[in-house]
């Protein structure tokens, strides 16, 4: 494991591996839902989901539905592996030079940016389908991911590199928002408990700890703090991730973060998300007409996955590129980069999680992003999937090495053939 931790190369690989089968599990379970929900067994979906389980006792208990639990708690856990990506990109990978950040920063600007803005122009009128602004904005790793690797060889290394990256700066701009504008009122007693947890979690890190208990315990305090507070749970997870060491400073210590990320990725990839997804992507179409799909909030979602996406990524590297602020890789061409522009428009996790956020008090819009994420990610996929597979160059023809120069025996042997 260790050798794998310290090779970059092959962590990536790792890493797009569990991505890719994850995806198509995700997949699975998202359809799994919508068939559910679709079924004789549709009220024992929604009941299963609503049952209250209480931890604690006396006074000191949390009571929650188990739907909470899994986007409160669960989730919390898929942000701490969002948050150790996040570090180990800006520290060692893909983000930690102005120069290789450049192209997958760009994009996801432009990829957040105008979504959200297609949304806006759709919802206008209506300020609290408003709230929703944010929910095109997300990419869905896992599933873009996992549709990229259907393609084997013909979608380059650096093409899978450069979505995985784009995607987790999606996500770090995804924590962000959900921190700013989708805080509940604070309890400044829960908020101060929170701040001291995170200050002995950096206290352990100056300190050299690199067992992952102390950080679990501490952590695992954090959390409830934190869901006490007002600002949404999961962000304990990203804090939790950021104060966890990366890398040993001595050939005797271990990388604690990487050791983690290894250890939570299959629990995530096969467990926390498809679970979060069955739990979240099943909505009844009885009843549903045409006109439902055509409502301002389906439609600004699933429009800003699907349009806005690609406008907003295709535009902002196109004007990026002329500027000469940021250049494509060299295997990769143009048509590459749409492809992944369209996948981008795959938001399904992280639009959902947002969804679920924006309308916590208003469950008449609850079905509504269900259409609207479901419809957009699904053109999304199929559309990014056609143009990779069928439109784009294959990868080797893209990045083949140029014929080698012959010896100059085997020039004398051309020129004779040639003579002769």
């Amino acid at each position: 494991m260790e050798s794998t931790l310290s090779n970059p190369l092959s962590a990536i690989r790792n890493f797009l591996r569990l991505e890719a089968a994850g995806g198509i599990l995700l997949m699975l379970a998202a359809a799994l839902a919508m068939g559910v929900a679709n079924s004789p067994i549709a009220a024992t979906y929604t009941t299963f989901f609503e049952t209250h389980l209480i931890i604690g006792f006396g006074d000191y208990t949390l009571d929650k539905a188990l739907l909470h639990w899994i986007n409160d708690g669960l989730m919390a856990i898929f942000f701490l592996l969002v948050g150790l990506e996040i570090k180990r990109e800006v520290l060692r990978g893909e983000l930690s030079s102005p120069s290789k950040a450049a192209l997958p920063v760009i994009a996801a600007v432009g990829g957040m940016a105008a979504p959200a803005l297609v949304y806006v122009l759709f919802t206008l009128g209506d300020p609290i389908a408003l709230r929703g602004w944010a929910i095109p904005a997300a990419t869905d790793i896992a599933f873009a991911l996992g549709i990229l690797m259907l393609l084997g060889a013909r979608a380059p290394l650096s093409l899978k590199i450069f979505l995985t990256a784009l995607a987790i700066i999606d996500d770090l701009g995804a924590i962000v928002i959900i921190a700013l504008f989708y805080t509940e009122d604070l309890s400044m007693m829960a908020l101060y408990a929170g701040l001291a947890c995170v200050a002995a979690l950096v206290i352990l890190n100056v300190a050299g700890v690199r067992k992952t208990a102390p950080y679990v315990v501490v952590g695992t305090i954090l959390w409830v703090c934190v869901l006490k507070s007002g600002v949404h749970a999961t962000l304990a997870g990203v804090a939790l991730a950021l104060a966890i060491p990366l890398g040993g400073r001595g050939k005797d210590e271990r990388d604690l973060a990487g050791h983690l990320e290894h250890e939570l990725h299959p629990w995530v990839a096969f467990a926390i998300l498809p679970l979060f997804a069955f739990a979240n992507a099943g909505v009844s179409l009885t009843g549903l007409t045409f006109g439902d799909l055509l409502a301002p909030v389906p439609l600004g979602i699933a429009l800003g996955l699907f349009v806005g996406k690609q406008i907003g990524v295709m535009g902002s590297l196109y004007l990026g590129h002329k500027a000469k602020l940021c250049r494509l890789p060299e295997d990769v061409t143009w048509t590459h980069i749409y492809g992944v522009a369209l996948l981008t428009g795959i938001g399904f996790t992280m639009s959902l999680f947002i969804g679920m956020l924006a309308f916590e008090h208003h469950p008449q819009f609850a079905d509504d992003v269900r259409l609207g994420v479901l419809g957009g990610s699904i053109l999304s996929g199929i559309a990014g999937y056609v143009v990779l597979r069928f439109v784009a160059p294959p990868a080797l023809a893209v990045g083949a090495t140029p014929a080698a120069t012959p010896e100059p025996k085997d020039k004398e042997k051309a020129a004779a053939q040639v003579q002769a």
